[in-house]
């Protein structure tokens, strides 16, 4: 007999008691993280996603003790990333950071290569804020009383671009149509950057879009801003009026930032994420930044988040079938 077999038997059952409990922890994920972690967001860099997921991402980092890598997954109005990370492994290594066009696709397409509250859990919401409304510098339009009155004096002959089908800027589009009584044909981009860039060079007059896509460009000059979709003026913008104050009733289209993992991502890793998101937006530099953007932190709970997304599916269903707004 193997004068080393006891000695190897114990050495084995010792090994093999360690690390039980190692893979319990790297299953249910209580020693996470471990690695990087990829942050989804499925639009190009420039647009409001974009930037609000710049803000917090140092943060992220540090307070994770992990590398956060930011992968732009544009197209589809946000689906093509979001399709991405719902088929990514379920151990909260990839995450989605993604516009409120998460609850607004499902309302106007009549299929998504993912299920919004199926393929995923919610983490938090990370900001929120108004879309805007602003036009080329030259545009004639000075406010949204001209800009009704010049659309009804020639039907069909504007147009107006956002960060595509199914985003926040193109339900409020579509939303000033109906409650306005104008014809203005809506010009569908990749993302906020493109837009701001043709709306700029004067290719479309018009743009809804997200504040933190816009800001820097309205404050040089080379836009400029007409109105904010929500009922509150933008803190980042308090001199331009609401639609509502602009003469345009029942008119709100908010928008929101927030993170995602995909279903059956272990308790511990959401539980982890959600802290950082509540620690990192509460912090004053980062609410500044965010601020500055026209954005506010929100934070909050996995089932706050849940909620919001089981209204809105609701409403903007509600209000793609009142508007008659449908991209097959």
């Amino acid at each position: 007999m193997n004068r080393f077999a006891p000695w190897l038997h114990a050495a084995f059952l010792t090994a093999a008691a360690l690390a039980a409990p190692l893979a319990a922890q790297a299953q249910n994920g209580t020693d996470y993280p471990s690695k990087p972690i990829k942050l989804i967001v499925p639009y190009p860099p420039g647009g409001g996603t974009d930037v609000i997921a710049r803000i917090v991402q140092e943060r992220f980092q540090q307070q994770l003790g992990q590398p956060v890598v930011i992968d732009n997954r544009g197209g589809a109005a946000g689906s093509i990333g979001t399709e991405v990370a719902a088929k990514s492994a379920a151990d909260g290594y990839t995450v989605l950071f993604t516009l409120s066009s998460h609850t607004i696709n499902p309302a106007i397409y009549a299929k998504l290569p993912f299920d919004t509250q199926k393929d995923f859990e919610p983490v938090a919401m990370v900001a929120s804020l108004p879309q805007i409304l602003v036009a080329n510098a030259s545009f004639p339009a000075n406010n949204v009383a001209e800009l009704v009155a010049l659309a009804k004096a020639k039907p069909g002959s504007l147009s107006y671009a956002t960060v595509g089908n199914g985003s926040p800027g193109h339900l409020a589009g579509e939303l000033m149509k109906l409650r306005t009584g104008t014809e203005m044909t809506h010009v569908p981009y990749r993302g906020g950057g493109p837009a701001v860039t043709d709306v700029m060079g004067g290719q479309v007059p018009l743009l809804w879009v997200s504040i933190p896509a816009a800001a820097q460009f309205v404050k040089a000059g080379k836009l400029k801003a007409l109105a904010v979709s929500t009922v509150k003026r933008s803190a980042a913008f308090p001199d331009v009026p609401t639609m509502q104050e602009a003469g345009i009733a029942d008119f709100e289209v908010d928008s929101w930032y927030a993170m995602f993992v995909p279903t059956k991502t272990p308790k511990a890793a959401i539980e982890k994420l959600n802290r950082v998101v509540n620690t990192v937006v509460r912090e004053p530099e980062i609410r500044d930044k965010l601020l500055a953007q026209g954005s506010e932190g929100v934070g909050g709970t996995p089932e706050q988040l849940g909620k919001v997304v089981s209204t809105e599916l609701v409403r903007w269903n509600k209000l793609a079938k009142e508007a008659n707004i449908r991209v097959d």
